[in-house]
């Protein structure tokens, strides 16, 4: 009576990679709150005298403060700095040299170009001006004298070293690379998408793509594009696969700011048979006095066609065996069997047995409950993307928005052991980068 499933390997079914692109904003205001963090209290020391004939310690006296000016960053630097100079000259061996001790207290002005370099924002700091708060002294015999006429030109003593230093809090504060790569390793973690149906969604980023950065509206701004493969899955939480070491980082002049998701659904015909069960609980099919009750359906893949075994009580006590191609219903999203009939074996053993069921209303009806709906999959589905998409803060300080339009649905295939459901998914996002 039964016919039994094919023997025959896996099918191999193609994935194919999604692309998301999102803009991403890092406002000033935490570029500023990271740099302050960097630098703190002593933020330089050059205890060596003898190399440049200089010796120097740089204090971070108040708060940086950092704003935007004609596409550059514009960092105002409060400093205390002590600097010690040694000067004069050797020549015709004599030793002409004195050492004078510097006390300067000032804001300094600098102004930073912005770029992207090997998936690093990195920045290139010049000291526009310097403004004393008092004017500069110098050690002579043991007292301070103003010497603000003579500092101003020896600026370059410690030029390069402020902003040199700037530059390095600013690279780190702004390395984006490391970040990414965090934020994947979090997005790459599957996603519990149903309780209900035990369904899950599996994100594997394979290529991230960045455009140059660029300063606007007081934050620092660019693209970031996504290639990955997007997986859902009914059981167990599937295992991530990604690997950070593996990602191949990219840059390009240009991305749209768009979702292109395909979705692999993949769901076991043990899984099915559990959900279709579900669905005939409760049901009872009868023609007059004569009635049946579903107990259990089981499902099964045999060359290109579905096996539905439904487990009977009441009129007629044991299995029938029903056959039929898998098509989807695109406007009920269900997937339902078209040519439906009894499998060969179980037809003549009906025509002796429970010729009423065959021929009349009841199996009609049955058939009609053959439906297998991923209509309540969709939409619990949507919903639950939807909450990734409402400020959602997958780490501190990072906020993701966006929309997403309806899931559609491609296609249907079935391999020895899963029927595999080919979706679609369109929309936008956008990251902010704010409170770090």
């Amino acid at each position: 009576m039964k016919p039994e499933p094919d023997e025959a390997l896996p099918i191999k079914y193609p994935i194919t990679s999604s692309y998301i692109s999102f803009p991403v904003n890092l406002s000033l205001k935490d570029i500023e709150t990271q740099t302050n963090k960097s630098l703190n209290g002593l933020i330089y020391e050059d205890s060596n005298l003898e190399d440049d004939k200089t010796q120097m310690k740089i204090w971070k006296s108040a708060p940086i403060v950092i704003s935007e000016e004609n596409n550059k960053l514009k960092t105002i630097v409060p400093l205390k700095i002590w600097a010690k100079v040694k000067y004069g000259t050797d020549a015709l061996g004599m030793n002409l040299f004195d050492i004078r001790e510097f006390n300067l207290n000032g804001t300094v002005t600098l102004l930073s170009d912005v770029k992207m370099s090997n998936w690093k924002v990195s920045t290139t700091t010049s000291l526009e001006n310097i403004d004393w708060q008092e004017s500069p002294t110098v050690t002579i015999a043991g007292k301070q004298v103003y010497i603000t006429y003579l500092v101003n030109p020896t600026i370059k003593i410690f030029k390069s070293k402020i902003e040199r230093k700037i530059d390095e809090s600013l690279n780190k504060t702004l390395d984006f690379k490391s970040n990414m790569l965090d934020l994947m390793q979090k997005v790459s973690d599957p996603i519990e998408m149903s309780q209900t149906y035990q369904s899950w969604l599996k994100v594997t980023p394979q290529e991230l793509y960045t455009t140059e950065a660029q300063l606007k509206s007081n934050s620092v701004n660019l693209t970031v594009g996504l290639k990955c493969l997007m997986e859902s899955s009914i059981g167990l939480k599937p295992k991530s696969n990604f690997d950070r070491n593996k990602i191949v980082l990219k840059t390009t002049s240009n991305l749209p700011e768009r979702v292109v998701a395909n979705i692999t659904a993949v769901s076991t015909y043990q899984d099915a048979s559990r959900i279709m069960t579900q669905n005939f609980k409760g049901q009872v099919f009868g023609s007059g006095k004569r009635k049946v009750v579903v107990q259990n359906v089981q499902i099964w893949h045999k060359q290109g066609k579905m096996i539905i075994a439904l487990d009977m009580t009441g009129s007629l006590n044991g299995r029938i065996y029903l056959s039929g191609f898998p098509q989807f219903d695109a406007d009920k999203k269900e997937l339902y069997f078209d040519e439906l009939d009894y499998a060969l074996e179980t037809k003549s053993r009906l025509m002796k047995t429970a010729n009423w069921l065959f021929q009349g209303m009841v199996l009609t009806k049955i058939k009609e409950s053959c439906r297998y709906s991923i209509q309540p999959n969709l939409e619990e589905g949507k919903k639950t993307m939807l909450q990734y998409l409402n400020n959602y803060s997958p780490v501190t300080g990072v906020f993701v928005n966006g929309k997403m339009n309806d899931i559609t649905f491609e296609k249907v295939q079935l391999t020895n052991s899963s029927i595999i459901a080919f979706l679609n998914i369109t929309g936008n996002v956008k990251v902010t980068v704010n409170g770090l």
